[in-house]
């Protein structure tokens, strides 16, 4: 049973590396799009800000996934496998597609959806923070299209008299610091999602790890902290999937909804970080693709409101809208099978 909770963990950091690959191409996109940096160079870059949010976010957004999506007295090693193994399904099949879909709430849906089928609707915790995930799928993207919108009219009044060759010199230099503070703010929120996963597994299993010597005794945590270990390899698997990259959703976000220059890529990278970071400040798991879409849309309709391309805006929209009840049902396929093999 050990090697049995000890692979589900592996999963998890699989989980969280296909995260970093299918989204953190988000916090890249338009630092691609505006040519900034190459392709190889933002992924590195990105990658590296990913990590760096291991050393200052907290654990706020990993309890709410461990303790205020389902009821945590019914949470085994099977559910966990079986509502990673939905997220993981949904990511990879919008990954193949380009569409970028939220990993985090493909997460919260397969966790609910693994949940009910084990005892149905009871399972979940309808509280504060479902009411949070719930409202923030819209308004996430709504704060950062009004932050990227603020944002760039702030830069129109203040570079008004400046040459246009200027502006763009001083903005591809800005727009290093606004990618980096974008991929800190989304490694800070979505590793931590991870994080309560594992935690919520391991604080499953107790009576088995508090019986275990040598290299499995470090699989036994208390009911009140996270441990370093679990902590970086989070932060470690989405920054490498993050080096990793995915290209299609990169194409996507940063050259089909809108085009972009590095004056509105600051604005739209500046404003998703905000908006995330607040989130992340007050333990709510937000989607970074839902943010930084919403801050791209928000600085590409400054120029003209028909700058933005709706019809693949509303494509993003409708993914967004069907992720939680999609990996929820591939997670309770998943449980399902796993209890048809004679796993409970």
């Amino acid at each position: 049973m050990i090697y049995y909770v000890a692979a589900i963990v592996l999963v998890a950091f699989v989980f969280d590396f296909i995260n970093g690959f299918h989204d953190s191409a988000n916090s890249i996109a338009t630092i691609v799009g505006t040519r900034v940096l190459s392709p190889f160079a933002a992924v590195l870059w990105a990658a590296l800000f990913n990590f760096t949010a291991a050393f200052t976010a907290g654990e706020l957004v990993a309890k709410a996934i461990q303790k205020g999506i389902i009821r945590t007295e019914i949470v085994t090693p099977n559910l966990i496998l079986a509502g990673l193994l939905g997220a993981i399904a949904w990511n990879l099949i919008t990954w193949v597609y380009g569409i970028p879909s939220s990993s985090s709430h493909a997460l919260i849906g397969g966790y609910a959806g693994a949940g009910v089928a084990k005892v149905g609707w009871s399972a979940i915790t309808w509280g504060t923070k479902w009411v949070q995930t719930l409202s923030f799928i819209v308004i996430s993207p709504l704060v950062g299209m009004l932050a990227g919108f603020a944002l760039m009219v702030a830069v129109y009044w203040i570079f008004q008299r400046m040459a246009p060759a200027r502006v763009d010199r001083f903005f591809r230099a800005a727009q290093l610091a606004s990618s980096a503070l974008l991929s800190h703010a989304h490694g800070a929120n979505d590793a931590q999602k991870t994080m309560g996963i594992i935690a919520g597994l391991l604080v499953s299993v107790n009576s088995l790890t508090a019986q275990q010597t040598g290299f499995f005794h470090h699989l036994h945590v208390s009911d009140d902290g996270i441990p370093l270990w679990v902590k970086m390899g989070a932060y470690s698997a989405i920054s490498l999937g993050t080096f990793f990259g995915g290209w299609r959703i990169v194409h996507t976000m940063g050259s089909r909804i809108t085009r972009l220059r590095p004056v509105s890529g600051f604005a739209a990278e500046t404003g998703g970080a905000l908006a995330i970071s607040l989130a992340t400040h007050y333990g709510i798991p937000v989607s970074t693709t839902h943010t930084i879409a919403g801050s791209i849309m928000g600085a590409g309709a400054t120029y003209r409101f028909s700058a933005v391309r709706w019809g693949i805006a509303r494509r993003i929209v409708w993914a967004w809208l069907i992720t939680i009840p999609a990996s929820g049902a591939m997670a309770a396929v998943s449980y399902w099978m796993l209890a048809l093999g004679g796993l409970r």
